[in-house]
């Protein structure tokens, strides 16, 4: 078992909106519309959350 004959893994990098995406490989612009996409959908869960919430709230304090 040769610990140092893998190559380093790369870092993910976090996606900057605007950034240029020319040096991007095909893989690489795959991956990340995957990790957009899945971020798109946590913050749409949490923004449902929070409507949720405020609905609650604001009919709770209707009836008074």
């Amino acid at each position: 078992m040769a610990i140092f004959d893998e190559e380093p893994r790369k870092k993910r990098q976090p996606h900057e909106i605007g950034q240029d995406l020319a040096l991007l490989s095909v893989s690489e612009l795959s991956e990340r519309i995957t990790m957009l996409r899945e971020e798109i959908a946590r913050l749409e869960a949490e923004l449902q959350a929070k409507d949720s919430t405020k609905s609650a709230a604001e009919a709770l304090f209707r009836r008074g």
